[in-house]
């Protein structure tokens, strides 16, 4: 998690929600992101939809059946939807988000029985870094 932290931190840099995501596989990082919506201009560019393209990529093959995502904030319901897609294992989020979190907040996407394929969700990891990291984004956005 503090190297989704880290990520997420860059993602302020270019005005981006301050978001971050790591996937690893074997003990191994093999792909990061941070939120690049506003860079890119581009509503899918999720940290998490990043980070699962990347570990794809370098993969070489389109699930990721023993994968974890770690991300920063918890994940919506396009990004949960994905990860269900890349059949990851297990996501491990840090700060839950009540207005569009969609693995235990709103919806409980990963697990939905009625989908073909269930991922494990944990949370609260260095919960109080992640949410002080996004609420400080935003005060300051709120300032300008």
């Amino acid at each position: 998690m503090n190297q989704a932290i880290k990520e997420a931190r860059k993602a302020i840099a270019w005005g981006d929600v301050p978001i971050g995501a790591v996937v690893v596989l074997d003990g191994k990082i093999i792909a990061r992101a941070r939120n690049e919506v506003e860079r890119r201009c581009d509503p899918l560019a999720h940290a998490e939809i990043l980070a699962i393209k990347k570990a794809v990529k370098k993969n070489g093959y389109k699930h990721l059946l023993d994968a974890t995502l770690y991300v920063t904030l918890e994940p919506c319901s396009m990004c949960c939807g994905a990860a269900v897609l890349a059949r990851l294992k297990r996501i491990v989020f840090a700060a839950n988000d009540t207005k569009t979190g969609a693995a235990v907040s709103l919806y409980n996407i990963p697990q939905d029985s009625r989908l073909n394929h269930r991922i494990e969700v944990s949370s609260g990891v260095l919960q109080s870094e992640a949410s002080a990291i996004i609420k400080d984004f935003f005060k300051e956005l709120r300032k300008k």
